[in-house]
């Protein structure tokens, strides 16, 4: 198999897959078994949802499960059909005999999320059948929201269909102003009607900027110009995420800066204080209060949700202290991740940013939920639970379900005991149809715990077939215990792990006539979001004040780094042997990618290591023995990104990402080679300099 790029696109939106009937599944006695007998239907006065929903279960059966079946508005004998039922307080029942099934909905929304439901089952046993009797499911959130996973703010009706299908009833929209994304022009309104078709919400993301301080003359009058007038025009909005990286603010705490994080140097001097984005300013729940009163003026129904994602690394009690002030009509928005603390050989090594590593969150992720809870603040988690974080930056999925389960099953708890009934379930990263996004479907219903290990296996099977099976799940168990392992630094998320073995690995001397830094722009698309701008070429490590400095850090980094490769080449050698269908092929894909990019972050902590130790070196013999080691380390790198190219021709959605685009397709690699091949010239260049006379 070879693919272009974009060609996952097609992948992606093909949430019916032919193929799924097993026609050696017997069907049991505890059964019901849908033929050619049956109808389907709802009443002739029905919401336009439910026929629509209709009759997308009747292309599933058609496509996937080759059964034709005929629509009706009437019930009776052999007729599965849809009604409404108010008294329902949520969710959806089933139930079925051998000669009728009764789908019973809370709301009209729930019509395609109980038919899916039914997809789901079916695919899992690979037969038309559902078990006889009553069936009764609610769901634990009030949505689970996600971006586009074919492109930032790009949501075509093929999306919305996928987006549903995936299990993900809400979608969140980048806006900078009216009728305007962070990718150009967009109909606001037409996509809140289009997603209400599938039963999908539209979120908008805050982009919208108002640098005033809350104290200064009108400014009330100039949030509600600004935000009064922007959700006055989108009735059918129903949230507004609100994010601190997003919404810098002349703040008078003196902890901040007071200005924006890039206007915070006068004369040349930086100002080491972080800026009012990054920090729960004691005068940041006033901001927020002239936020919430601009816009609920104009729309009191829509949900506002401020994010604490960028105070994660503040002290805790200034947190508290933000939440025990925040206005009670804005949610806040917890985040999984950040400020938890992680140790390698007792090396203090934070969780920098999104990451599976993390399974169960610290104790402060308790504390904040506890005090937001006793103060009466509605909860939703940012919990990545799509299965994309910045582990690896330009992949589908992160492949190691096993965490992700670990995750969705504290998620559950987070909810009894705090209530957080709400998921921000990925960030621009977008989400594809996979293991992950099962697990969080099957994971999201009151009183309902599958057997998880039954659920892996007939994943495995449904999508990889029988015989592969075993190797698919002991791949799985492998690449999660790798994820033990994981270094999850800023210079390694922001770096080698973002764009996987097209790194480019620059050599550190500056030999120069032209007095230029060495730090290279990374070559990415002239339209995307990011591009280039959250990708660091110029390896170092970034050091903060929670963190072990990376001269202490990195040899430990490296033995935690090596016992994770070893773990994921073994998992590798297991989806080789599973690569029996293009499925399979691109199963192995993925591992091998992530094989390669573990290979590359090695490479680039032993080349950085190198690199300063030839700065230092006390003599010429000296500095031409570490000269042999660099140059040999680089000819690594160089068939390291030569071997990755099978990967991402295999797969095209593995190399790239929405906001940054194509990062690691074949272009690239062979960018990165060229690069390498550069930096092998100067090193020669370098050597005649040690040999100076």
């Amino acid at each position: 198999m070879k693919e272009k790029n974009y060609d996952f696109r097609a992948r992606h939106w093909q949430y019916h897959k032919p193929g799924m009937r097993q026609r050696d599944r017997i069907v049991q006695q505890n059964e019901v078994e849908l033929t050619s007998e049956w109808q389907l239907g709802c009443p002739a006065d029905a919401p336009q949802i439910l026929f629509d929903a209709i009759r997308d279960f009747q292309d599933y059966l058609l496509v996937s499960m080759d059964l034709s079946l005929k629509i009706t508005r009437e019930d009776g004998d052999k007729v599965l059909f849809l009604t409404l039922d108010p008294a329902l307080d949520r969710g959806f029942v089933f139930d079925a005999s051998a000669t009728h099934f009764a789908v019973t909905l809370a709301d009209a929304k729930m019509a395609y999320r109980a038919l899916i439901y039914l997809e789901d089952a079916m695919n899992l046993e690979g037969a038309v059948v559902f078990p006889l009797g009553k069936t009764v499911r609610k769901p634990i959130y009030r949505y689970r929201e996600v971006h586009s996973g074919c492109g930032i703010d790009e949501y075509p009706d093929t999306e919305l269909a996928a987006t549903i299908h995936a299990g993900y009833d809400g979608i969140v929209l980048m806006l900078k102003g009216v009728d305007r994304s962070t990718m150009g022009p967009v109909n606001v309104n037409d996509l809140v009607e289009r997603a209400a078709k599938f039963g999908i919400q539209v979120k908008i993301y805050n982009y919208l900027q108002t640098f005033v301080h809350p104290d200064a003359d009108g400014a009330q009058k100039i949030f509600d110009d600004a935000y009064g007038d922007l959700f006055h025009r989108y009735p059918g909005v129903a949230s507004v995420m609100l994010l601190g990286e997003s919404l810098e603010f002349p703040s008078k705490d003196p902890h901040t800066t007071g200005k924006k994080y890039n206007e915070s140097i006068v004369d040349g001097i930086p100002d080491p204080r972080i800026s009012p984005g990054w920090y729960p300013c004691y005068d940041y729940p006033a901001y927020l209060d002239c936020i919430e009163k601009a816009i609920h003026k104009v729309n009191p129904g829509i949900d506002i949700v401020y994010s604490i994602y960028n105070f994660g690394h503040a002290p805790l009690d200034k947190r508290l202290d933000f939440i025990e002030k925040l206005n009670k009509k804005i949610e806040l928005g917890v985040c999984i991740e950040s400020s938890d603390s992680h140790r390698i050989e007792n090396w203090h090594t934070p969780v920098m940013d999104y990451s599976c590593i993390i399974t169960r969150p610290s104790e402060e992720f308790d504390i904040q939920c506890a005090k937001a809870a006793e103060c009466g603040l509605q909860l939703s988690v940012n919990c990545n639970s799509a299965g994309i974080g910045w582990d690896f930056g330009c992949v589908p999925v992160v492949p190691a379900p096993y965490r992700w389960l670990k995750r969705n099953l504290f998620m559950r708890g987070a909810y009894e005991k705090w209530h957080v009934d709400a998921q921000y379930a990925t960030h621009h990263m977008g989400w594809w149809a996979s293991v992950v996004a099962d697990l969080g479907k099957w994971t999201c219903w009151e009183n309902f715990e599958p057997d998880y290990e039954e659920l892996f296996r007939k994943i495995a099977v449904r999508d990889y077939g029988k015989a592969a099976a075993d190797h698919v799940l002991a791949a799985w168990k492998l690449w999660s215990e790798a994820m033990d392992y994981y270094v999850a630094s800023n210079e390694d998320q922001y770096g080698p792990w973002r764009v996987g073995p097209a790194y480019p690995f620059i050599f550190r001397p500056n030999i120069t006539r032209t007095l230029l830094g060495k730090e290279i722009k990374f070559p990415s698309a002239p339209h995307a979001h990011f591009g280039w701008k959250i990708i660091k070429t110029f390896y170092e490590p970034f050091e903060n004040d929670q963190q072990t400095p990376g001269f202490l850090r990195y040899p430990a980094e490296l033995r935690s780094l090596e016992k994770m490769l070893a773990l994921w080449e073994k998992g590798y050698a297991e989806a080789k042997l599973a690569a029996t269908t293009p499925e399979g092929e691109r199963f192995a894909a993925l591992g091998h990618f992530i094989c390669n990019s573990i290979k590359t972050t090695i490479h680039i902590k032993t080349w950085y290591q190198l690199n300063m130790k030839l700065q230092t070196a006390s003599s010429a013999e000296e500095g031409l023995k570490i000269l042999d080691e660099i140059e040999k380390l680089a000819h690594v790198e160089i068939d390291n990104a030569r071997d990755t190219i099978s990967a991402v021709e295999t797969d095209s959605r593995i190399g790239w990402e929405p906001s940054m685009e194509y990062v690691c397709d074949t272009w690239h690699l062979n960018w990165k080679i060229r690069q390498v091949e550069s930096a092998l010239r100067e090193i020669a260049t370098y050597r005649n300099i040690l040999q100076l006379n």
